[in-house]
């Protein structure tokens, strides 16, 4: 009875051994230089490269509809998520940004893409953006506790969900 309670215990010992998992980090954003022609997610078609449209014209088609499905539009990338690369701006014709996200995180962009023209492939949107989830963004993006804490209302905003990202020059 005994031989059996000792075998009990150490085979319990040994399958929580096997059944452990290690603390994992969350990934960092991908290596590389973002060069010309390095793509991200699904690669841009020829078609789709040249028939992208401008940030302004899609301000202006937004302006029109709420939601614009298989767009692929033309920018400058003004910020990179520092920690995994997940998510990126795009400069608009007033000097502000619209908020890029990767469809179902599937891929993430080097930091090294900030200040790269891309050619983004995917769904934009006008949609309200929560303080909680502003704030969140400020964070990721190393921002301040003071300017953390000055968000105070939603935003309305472009947002864009993302199939694909080229970088074009």
């Amino acid at each position: 009875m005994k031989l059996s309670l000792y075998m009990a215990a150490l085979l319990l010992s040994v399958s929580s051994f096997c059944f452990a998992q290690e603390d994992v980090e969350k990934p960092s954003p991908p290596p590389g230089n973002a060069l010309v022609g390095d793509y991200y997610g699904t690669d841009i078609s020829e078609v789709s490269l040249k028939n992208a449209i401008s940030v302004d014209k899609l301000e202006d088609k937004l302006k029109k509809e709420d939601r614009i499905e298989n767009v692929a539009v033309k920018g400058e990338v003004t910020a990179v998520c520092p920690k995994r690369g997940c998510w990126i701006s795009i400069k608009t014709e007033d000097s502000s940004s619209f908020f890029v996200k990767m469809k179902d995180y599937a891929f993430f962009v080097p930091t090294a893409a900030k200040g790269k023209n891309v050619v983004l492939e995917g769904v934009a949107e006008k949609k309200v953006t929560s303080v909680e989830e502003l704030k969140h963004y400020a964070k990721d993006a190393k921002k301040s506790k003071a300017e953390i804490d000055a968000i105070k209302t939603p935003k309305e905003e472009i947002r864009f969900m993302a199939n694909g990202i080229k970088v074009v020059n």
